[in-house]
């Protein structure tokens, strides 16, 4: 089981850290929500939690509980900017749909 970052979106979560001033990683995960089922979910992580799966990607800590994993494994979270737009993306392999706003996933 794994999770990995691009370069620009290990860049990214390094720099917004920086700016942040503190913490260990991201904290990565899926919740019951939209109108397809499940949506991602990040945060900034300040510590590991007991039941935590850790991940080391391009130099970045990723923090992901148990139940999300199974739905995230596999998956390469990059950043891109597209004309005035700019985020994470995520390659999830285990995505059976999408909604059309690209907001929540079925597996």
């Amino acid at each position: 089981m794994a999770l990995t970052l691009t370069e620009k979106a290990a860049k990214h979560i390094q720099k917004s850290m920086t700016n942040r001033g503190k913490g260990i990683g991201l904290r990565l995960g899926v919740k019951t929500s939209g109108c397809s089922g499940m949506a991602y979910v990040m945060e900034f992580a300040d510590e590991v939690e007991e039941h935590d799966h850790v991940f080391e990607s391009q130099g970045v800590k990723l923090l992901i509980d148990p139940k999300s994993l199974v739905y995230l494994d596999g998956t390469e979270l990059d950043y891109a900017r597209e004309g005035l737009n700019e985020g994470f993306k995520f390659n999830n392999p285990n995505i059976k749909d999408e909604c059309g706003c690209g907001e929540s996933f079925t597996v």
